[in-house]
């Protein structure tokens, strides 16, 4: 919103310099973006925000000031001159057909006017604020806008079919040539403006007029309108037809509806002034949405519980009654200055929606006086402060994966579709979202590999060729039409896991890696266990579905590399590494294993190492084979660990050489030789008979 310094003062008299306004503006919760200085004088830049309507108006924004510098507040009283022998009802008729989209519709009428260029102290105005000049009617329209926040609409009288106005939802297919001369199809959530009986759209309501029934030079009879149109349907409506306008912002923010009327009679008689004309008498005026004005109950108690501090009496009702809010004293004490059970009656003022509350109302009170004015508090605590469900869990997991060169990213799970795809599980469905904010956020994300992806992605692209990130959060799928949010935690990694050092040399990131990684997370919940499957968006040769330690333990998660299919899509040039494994699971196993955690002095008698060259099928796993040694039971055996993998020379097509080392150790004595050869007898045997392994030497 650009406020015009000079014509901001017409509605009050401010002594102040434009930066001095600017300065008090922000201070009571106006977003300045800056001040221009132009030809017509100081332009400040206002960005308000969404809640605040009211202040996209120069009369919104002088009254902030008002109240801010106590000033009186000029309001705008038009009485243009009516004609005594035409009414305004006989000659235009207006029905509403879907007053919860429409909530009031006025019309009036001026009839011989002359369309002409506007006077120069008009193009001015609407030059300072960003507004291009068409004609005296149609700049008239946009001035009373800008000088009220009111949107308005004229047509030409004499291109309204029947002289009659149908407000009514579109129909499927529907089209309307707007003023813009793009011709735009429409569905039932918009709101049309038809004549002829609501056979011909004239206007999308509180968005954009028909080029059918716009001013020309040629026009002689001015038709006025000036409505409420819903919020939100306005909102939707700007957001499918993708045309956003200055009077859809206005009506999609709320409007006021008490101003209709007085918009249109100011329109009305700056028409008269600048076009001549003869002004029907009267007003049409259709008004199904009227309601009653709300009362808010403001007390110094609960002002002082939240503030910390006071403020006068005398000030709490200046402030309230600049602003609109009209309070009345309504506590046994009101003769009581500063009382402590004061107690006042505040009206909602049509144009503030966003004031429902008691807080509100404080809030209202606490900007204009000055935040820097209350001294800073710590207010008390009710409740002793409580660590969040799995805290402690979630601390331990976060530590050892920033130990592990892991950087935490928080993302939006709100993804585009199409990238959800990719990543979605084929048995849940997508959770799609009935608003969403833009085309590229319309699903909450499937898995949280999805934004993850699009972090190395984002990294890639500027510059950041080594990456490793992990995430704490959730992903969101329908299961049998039930939604269900899954807390998870993802991990993703590319480029080097070794930069280029003095004594090592440079090394890629690698499946190796990542598994590596997890299974040192796993330790908390007592380990991990792989098996060779996954999900099909993963390398076929690289990936594993994770599970929990215990046998039978379902799925909970997956890791691997990127497929190539999808890592093109995604234009990854360097191969990537993703990872995401349910937390519910690995947090309760984590407090059974610390539950059951029991510490042992140091064996006192040396262990023994027995390396096994084992000759495998490729089909079989490292995890087999200490599986298989596992089952034996051997209490001796107190670790078991693949030394070193072979493939090519001397080794059998479809085979491989894995050496895996076995550490016997006692507690009671130190082992014989005799031990542990039965020890390596009954571990060849068991090898043989469940794998099919070979020793190739022992």
């Amino acid at each position: 919103m650009k406020v015009t310094y000079n014509w901001l003062k017409e509605f009050v008299e401010v002594t102040a310099s434009p930066e001095e306004i600017a300065s008090r503006l922000a201070l009571s919760g106006t977003n300045i973006a800056g001040i221009e200085t132009s030809a017509h004088g100081a332009v400040i830049d206002a960005e308000v925000s969404s809640n605040r309507p009211d202040c996209l108006g120069m009369l919104g924004i002088a009254r902030e000031l008002s109240a801010v510098y106590r000033l009186p507040l000029k309001t705008v009283s038009p009485k243009p001159l009516e004609s005594s022998n035409a009414k305004a009802a006989d000659a235009i008729r207006v029905k509403i057909d879907a007053p919860e989209l429409c909530g009031r519709f006025t019309t009036r009428v001026v009839r011989g006017v002359k369309i002409q260029p506007s006077p120069a102290w008009l193009k001015d105005r609407l030059e300072a604020a960003g507004v291009a000049s068409i004609n005296n009617v149609v700049d008239v329209s946009n001035y009373v806008m800008l000088e009220l926040g009111h949107p308005l609409h004229t047509f030409d009288y004499d291109r309204v079919r029947d002289h009659s106005l149908v407000i009514r939802r579109a129909t499927p297919g529907e089209k309307i040539k707007t003023l813009d001369s793009i011709e735009r199809q429409l569905d039932p959530s918009v709101c049309m403006v038809c004549d002829a009986n609501g056979a011909r759209v004239v206007g999308i309501g509180g968005i954009m007029g028909g080029a059918e029934t716009e001013i020309s030079f040629s026009t002689k009879n001015v038709l006025i309108e000036c409505a409420w149109f819903d919020p939100i349907f306005i909102r939707r409506a700007a957001r499918s037809l993708r045309l956003h306008t200055e009077a859809s912002t206005r009506f999609g923010r709320g409007a006021d509806p008490e101003m209709a009327e007085l918009a249109s009679r100011r329109a009305a008689e700056l028409i008269l002034q600048l076009a001549g004309g003869e002004l029907l008498s009267g007003v049409v005026d259709i008004y199904p949405g009227k309601r009653a004005p709300k009362k808010i109950i403001l007390t110094r108690a609960e002002f002082l519980r939240v503030m910390g501090s006071d403020v006068a009496d005398k000030d709490v009702e200046a402030i309230l009654s600049a602003l609109g809010f009209a309070p009345v004293r309504v506590d046994h004490n009101r003769g009581a200055e500063n009382s402590l059970l004061a107690a006042w009656d505040c009206t909602q003022p049509s144009w503030r929606a966003d004031v429902e509350r008691e807080i509100d109302l404080i809030e209202e009170v606490a900007r204009i006086h000055g935040l820097a004015n209350f001294p800073p508090r710590l207010p008390a605590s009710r409740t002793g402060a409580a660590r969040l469900p799995h805290y402690e869990a979630e601390t331990k997991l976060r530590e050892r994966l920033i130990g592990l060169g892991y950087h935490e990213i928080l993302t939006i799970p709100h993804v585009a579709e199409e990238r959800n795809e990719l990543f979605r599980p084929a048995d849940a469905a997508p959770a799609k979202l009935v608003n969403p904010l833009s085309e590229e956020a319309g699903v909450l994300k499937s898995t949280g590999l999805v934004t993850m992806a699009a972090a190395i992605e984002w990294n890639l692209n500027h510059g950041q060729r080594d990456a490793r990130l992990f995430e704490i959060g959730s992903h969101y799928r329908l299961v049998d039409g039930k939604s269900i949010e899954t807390r998870v935690f993802t991990v993703g990694a590319t480029g080097a896991a070794r930069a280029q050092g003095l004594f090592e040399a440079a090394r890629d990131y690698l499946f190796a890696d990542l598994k590596g990684d997890l299974d040192a997370v796993g330790l908390f919940a007592g380990g991990f266990r792989w098996e060779q499957s996954g999900a099909e968006f993963l390398h076929a040769a690289r990936r594993g579905a994770i599970s929990l330690r215990q046998e039978g333990n379902p799925s909970i998660g997956v890791a691997g590399q990127l497929a190539k299919r999808v890592a093109e899509k995604l234009k990854f040039r360097q191969d990537v590494f993703l990872a995401e494994i349910a937390l519910g699971p690995v947090y309760c196993m984590y407090y059974g294993v610390k539950n059951n955690r029991r510490y042992e002095p140091l064996p006192r008698f040396p262990g023994v190492e027995r390396d096994f060259s084992l000759l495998l099928d490729d089909s079989k796993t490292f995890a087999e084979v200490k599986s298989a040694i596992e089952s034996l039971h051997i209490p001796e055996i107190t670790a078991i660990e693949a030394a070193d993998l072979f493939r090519g020379k001397n080794v059998p097509a479809g085979k491989y050489s894995l050496l895996v080392r076995i550490t016997f150790q006692s507690r009671e004595a130190t082992l014989t030789d005799a031990q542990t050869n039965a020890f390596s007898a009954r571990i060849i045997a068991a090898l043989e008979q469940t794998l099919g392994a070979s020793l190739r030497a022992s």
